[in-house]
């Protein structure tokens, strides 16, 4: 039995648009756009939500690739249109017979993907400069990651062992018709099955868990702090690794969460609450609060800025905004706050340096600077993950002992 064609509903469609532009010509992140985008029509339908949504994180994540096959070199708004049309057509779409689509020719369409397959950094939509970089690095791996890099992410939930345990929750999920799987990357992993909107589960509501990658919920566990111990985890952000840090300290000892992003460390003291976390004080950096800390801490984690090319299958838009020029200047803030915000390790003390990025001079090689540079700092284990080797986002953490 023949399957009907697909279609599309130009309503739905202008919205596409209206993201795409957002994203490539207002430089707006993907993922707060299409949050706006799906609030602005409450009419909307689970399904009408879907297309908008997926749509708009498929064009951008073959931005490139649908350029190319619309035979458009660089694109402007006004080849918006023609580049979601050429993108309808390869995915089985009944193309409407829409003036905005009046210049698509299917034929031109279907030769020019065909053409695009014979070479790589179009076929998998990188710009070169990171095509150069990543085959440089990862040799024949290359082309098995950038096909992982291109695929939708899959959503994990950490458990809040302060609250409840991993099955306890997977069983309370499964009663709201949320179906999960455990894994085995940490006690507290769960992966979700079936895409929801979770942010409004009342068990999330209430803190039982955290939506939060697999890899990224490895980096706490590295660290690994003991009960009762002084902790500062100097990049902080919103928070995810702090909260994970403190449900594996049992809500004992201290954490001081640091960030020079006062918004994100309000955000993160709400999330704290939600948490039942009472261990934590957030930090706003400051000139002095290098020297206010120094020598203090037992565990230091430094989640620090970086380009985020392991975390593409989550912001795929983030492969068209950063540049290699960009790649140098994150190493040298990198190395920065290494070295600045490595004082405030105590002897004997362990830090933890951590990236969402998977290019070495961002990882081992900054890793390894450092060490020249300070020879009572020792490395004692690290790790990378990929997400064709690991099924997870990219990460590269390095252990440190301070003598």
């Amino acid at each position: 039995m023949n399957q009907s064609p697909k279609r599309v509903h130009k309503l739905l469609t202008e919205a596409v648009i209206s993201g795409l532009d957002e994203i490539f010509f207002n430089n707006r992140k993907a993922d707060q756009v299409v949050g706006e985008l799906l609030k602005s029509n409450k009419k909307w339908g689970k399904r009408d939500r879907s297309f908008i949504a997926e749509t708009i994180y498929e064009v951008v994540r073959w931005w490139r690739k649908m350029a190319f096959i619309a035979n458009i070199e660089t694109p402007t708004k006004e080849d918006l249109w023609q580049i979601v049309g050429a993108w309808f057509v390869l995915n089985d779409y009944d193309l409407p017979d829409w003036e905005e689509f009046a210049e698509l020719n299917i034929e031109n369409i279907k030769s020019r993907a065909l053409e695009a397959e014979k070479t790589r950094a179009i076929r998998e939509s990188i710009p070169d400069w990171l095509d150069e970089m990543g085959a440089a690095y990862f040799g024949y791996d290359w082309d098995y990651e950038l096909k992982a890099l291109n695929s939708p992410a899959e959503v994990y939930l950490r458990t809040n062992a302060i609250k409840i345990n991993r099955s306890d929750l997977q069983n309370a999920l499964t009663k709201r018709e949320i179906s999960t799987e455990q894994i085995a990357a940490t006690p507290d992993t769960l992966q979700l099955i079936d895409r929801k909107n979770l942010k409004t589960n009342e068990l999330f509501r209430k803190g039982f868990f955290e939506i939060q990658d697999a890899g990224s919920q490895l980096i706490a566990k590295f660290v690994n702090p003991k009960k009762g111990s002084f902790v500062i985890d100097a990049c902080a952000g919103a928070g995810g690794k702090s909260l994970h840090l403190a449900a594996l300290m049992e809500n004992t000892g201290k954490i001081r969460s640091m960030d020079i992003d006062a918004k994100k460390l309000s955000e993160l003291e709400f999330r704290a609450k939600r948490n039942g976390v009472k261990n934590i004080n957030t930090v706003p950096i400051e000139k002095e609060t290098t020297e206010n800390y120094a020598g203090t801490a037992d565990y230091l984690l430094m989640d620090v800025p970086c380009s985020g090319l392991g975390v593409l299958r989550r912001n795929p838009d983030a492969k068209w905004k950063i540049t290699a020029d960009f790649i140098e200047k994150i190493q040298a803030t990198q190395a920065k706050i290494l070295r600045n915000y490595a004082k405030m390790l105590k002897p004997d003390g362990t830090m933890v340096y951590a990236t969402c990025s998977i290019l070495p001079q961002e990882n081992e090689e900054q890793v390894q600077k450092f060490l020249s540079d300070n020879p009572d700092f020792k490395l004692i284990e690290e790790k990378h993950l990929t997400p064709h080797k690991n099924g997870f986002d990219g990460f590269y953490m390095a252990k440190l002992k301070r003598g």
